[in-house]
């Protein structure tokens, strides 16, 4: 089911809505069950016989983890038995394919195994119960009840695509007797954000779409791009991934919101960073933090030297893109992105060497978020690609490697032998320059991204999610008119936001990150 489906929203929603509350006022625990058996109602939507999977992957991680914490002896000894059983079975499911299509493509062998389906949302809520079992082990985490567990991975709004929970985030909530009353506030800041969300996706997201897949299909069908055509293309995909995951992030939080839950931020307007090192800060946070807390620093860190940390940071990328993907494109993606942040880790320390405290003006940020910007645009060029030579197409055509194509009106105006220098010809441009619609939509997608608030700015004032350290930000004077307030004007801008997103959705349109 689609947070962005009609039926989820006008049939899932209330009745899940109504049935915790109502039964909130008998008995708590029932309340949570009912929420628990919605949410594996939720999944079972999309295949049943994959909810078997999942409640078994649920007692398992259950039991070991209560192993775990009465453990007297092997404590550890458990730990690495239950983390080598989710990651065997996320491996299986997840990369099986992939392992014996690379198998067979090296050795010849001809292996007739029948293709693996990947169960929707499995690295999330195994990423999630390694966390809870992880915590155990160190004691963060001391509440077993079984439905409160069950809850805990299951919980719909994140069990798809995120964020990664953490036992210690979550549990205390559920067990607080004003979630399960209602609140009038809790409901108009969960509609607020997702209703937002909801905007964002099928509006923006889906909008912009249709100018992605056409360029992308010619690159692997062998035309070559010219640099407009090229980074049409891409800055469109860029964007498109930008407003989907964005959207589904405040649709998490809002639903989550109208049951007077909070959970963890997991985006932070990461277009604005202006180094790498902050964008993933920004981007798919919650899943960054377990990287670096769990194989990161696992590895060993900073804590062995200057070769050691950046071996360890290319690791970690590399395992983080092909966590994103079984394919050597989300490879190439993590790899590009830990060579990035080995440059920006020693251009800090180069910068702090000769330049100490000074903190860098705003011509310096202007160039690190531009710089930073088409760095990220060239990483998403192969995620989004089928293989290595379509990513290299595309990007050989992005930066001029198949010559500079200009319009055959400019041919008069620009003479020069500095053309030939620079491989410059005159033609046929490609679509982009004959598609105003689409230079409309990069162009109001940057305004968007880089001059308005995001959702947690607007709605800083009433906490919208756990640990918002966005809210101590310093923000632009002029975000106050776009803060948000109970007020009839913002609940007409609320209603009129949600139904500018109910009446655009004509298709099923998965979110982008149900595929990882």
């Amino acid at each position: 089911m689609l947070f962005n489906s009609l039926e989820f929203i006008f049939l899932y929603l209330p009745a899940t809505l109504l049935g915790f509350f109502l039964l909130g006022r008998w008995r708590r625990d029932a309340a949570a069950a009912w929420l628990a058996l919605a949410s594996l109602i939720f999944y079972a939507w999309w295949s049943p016989v994959y909810v078997w999977l999942l409640l078994a992957s649920i007692v398992c991680n259950y039991f070991l983890g209560l192993r775990i914490a009465h453990a007297t002896s092997h404590k550890r000894t458990w730990l690495i038995v239950a983390m080598t059983a989710n990651l065997l079975a996320l491996c299986y499911f997840k990369y099986a394919n992939f392992f014996v299509d690379n198998v067979e493509t090296l050795l010849g062998f001809d292996w007739q195994m029948a293709n693996v389906v990947l169960p929707l949302g499995i690295s999330f809520f195994t990423f999630t119960q390694i966390a809870f079992l992880a915590d155990t082990y160190q004691g963060k985490a001391k509440e077993y009840n079984p439905i409160h567990y069950v809850l805990f991975v299951t919980y719909f709004p994140h069990l798809i695509a995120g964020p990664v929970l953490h036992h210690k985030q979550m549990m205390p909530q559920f067990g607080l007797p004003e979630t399960y009353r209602i609140s009038s506030a809790s409901l108009a800041i969960g509609l607020t954000i997702f209703a937002i969300g909801l905007f964002k996706k099928v509006v923006l997201a889906d909008g912009i779409a249709v100018y992605v897949a056409p360029v992308f299909s010619a690159a692997e069908q062998g035309k070559i791009l010219t640099i407009a055509e090229a980074w049409g293309g891409a800055l469109c995909y860029t964007f498109q991934l930008y407003f989907d995951f964005s959207g589904y992030s405040d649709m998490a939080i809002g639903l989550s919101r109208l049951f007077n839950i909070k959970l963890p931020l997991n985006f932070n307007s990461p277009y604005k960073a202006a180094n790498i090192i902050d964008f993933w800060r920004r981007w798919h946070m919650t899943l960054s933090h377990f990287l670096r807390d769990y194989l990161y620093i696992a590895l060993g860190g900073n804590r062995h030297g200057v070769v050691r940390r950046y071996i360890n940071l290319a690791l970690t990328m590399l395992l983080g893109g092909l966590w994103h993907g079984a394919g050597w494109t989300f490879v190439i993606w993590g790899g590009l992105h830990g060579i990035y942040l080995a440059i920006n880790h020693l251009w800090r320390g180069l910068w702090q060497k000769f330049r100490g405290d000074v903190a860098p003006g705003w011509t310096w940020r202007v160039f690190g978020v531009a710089l930073t910007f088409v760095a990220v645009v060239v990483g998403w060029v192969f995620f989004r690609s089928a293989n290595f030579s379509v990513g290299m197409s595309m990007v050989k055509s992005m930066f001029g490697g198949n010559g500079i194509m200009l319009p055959t009106a400019l041919s008069g105006a620009l003479g020069g032998s500095w053309q030939t220098i620079f491989g410059i010809s005159y033609g046929d441009v490609g679509t982009l320059l004959k598609r105003p619609m689409e230079i409309f939509w990069i162009i109001g997608s940057m305004a968007f991204v880089w001059l308005l608030p995001n959702t947690q700015e607007i709605m800083r004032d009433f906490e919208p999610a756990v640990d918002d350290s966005s809210s101590s930000n310093k923000l632009p004077q002029w975000y106050s008119i776009l803060t948000w307030k109970p007020r009839q004007y913002w609940a007409l801008a609320t209603a009129i936001t949600l139904a500018w997103g109910i009446l655009g959705i004509s298709r099923v349109s998965e979110f982008l990150y149900f595929q990882f």
